[in-house]
């Protein structure tokens, strides 16, 4: 039996909390923190309903991992998030010592890539999972805004 639980059936999930988080008028980026195959956590960006600038999809899916391990760090979880991340949670991520980060869309202009921003030394990274649907959305709620 194939196994089902692939990077790109996650990043699937992420997705979906992206399309809700565009439906809600944010920018549309979803997270999900997987742990043994099990989704552990998901979100998607919630600082316009917060009104919080740091409430973004990854920073809202440590927090949520982190309680339901009742552990700060996240050794052994592997983060789906649908945009590269930025500086501010690549920090957060690096402190988490989350395992692995696969996201899809890069962020040419804010990403931890372009910012030259360091993760920790264990953490593997995997991007370009979804690429295109990633971008899309994320195109399609800027086009909408402008």
């Amino acid at each position: 039996m194939e196994n089902i639980f692939t990077d790109e059936y996650f990043m699937k999930k992420a997705l979906l909390e992206a399309e809700i988080a565009f439906e809600k008028g944010e920018i549309p980026v979803g997270a999900v923190i997987v742990v043994d195959n099990k989704i552990i956590a998901r979100t998607h960006n919630l600082t316009e309903l917060l009104h919080d600038v740091t409430a973004h999809a990854e920073m809202q899916a440590i927090t949520s991992a982190a309680n339901y391990l009742g552990a700060k760090y996240l050794k052994d979880c592997t983060l789906y998030v649908t945009l590269e991340p930025c500086q501010m949670c690549a920090g957060a991520l690096y402190w988490s010592q989350i395992s692995k980060i696969v996201y899809g869309a890069s962020d040419e202009n804010r990403g931890f890539v372009k910012m030259r921003t360091q993760l920790h030394p264990k953490t593997a990274i995997v991007s370009g999972v979804l690429e295109k649907e990633c971008a899309l959305l994320m195109r399609a709620f800027f086009r909408l805004k402008r």
